[in-house]
């Protein structure tokens, strides 16, 4: 069964290795085969990924993408290393990305890369509120 795509005008898709750029009107494409395939709003660019969560996404975005997504495990590898010792409550959002590299389903883990940037996000505001996310949601149960 084939995959419909709808693209806007302008909007860029990923398929395979091969960015495609709708021109200037609305166009439907039909895509059969076993290929990857992005929408824009799911790309990640080098200049956008400005945080450890989001450099995590690129490098599963471009394993998902590769004709050898191992090719890239080197830096995903050190970029989780380097966020664990940073961050290590990430682990259980890192513990289900590797599982799904592992078995080869890296959309799955492109999925949950984008879980990642979302706490990430989360810790980010409660440092800059000064509580911690922990007490945060004890608070939370709490008062429910």
């Amino acid at each position: 069964m084939a995959l419909k795509v709808e693209l806007k005008p302008g909007e860029k898709v990923i398929i395979g290795e091969c960015v495609v750029t709708n021109h200037d009107q609305r166009t439907r494409l039909l895509i059969d085969g076993q290929v990857p395939i992005l929408r824009e709003k799911d790309i990640i660019t080098p200049q956008r990924a400005d945080s450890p969560a989001k450099r995590i996404y690129l490098a599963v975005q471009l394993m998902y993408t590769s004709a050898d997504p191992r090719a890239h495990h080197d830096i995903y590898f050190a970029l989780v290393k380097d966020l664990m010792a940073a961050a290590p409550s990430t682990w259980p959002y890192i513990e289900g990305i590797n599982n799904h590299i592992l078995s080869g389903e890296l959309y799955k883990a492109l999925k949950d890369a984008k879980k990642l940037i979302a706490y990430e996000g989360e810790l980010i505001n409660h440092a800059k509120r000064g509580t911690s996310l922990r007490s945060s949601r004890q608070a939370d149960r709490q008062s429910a």
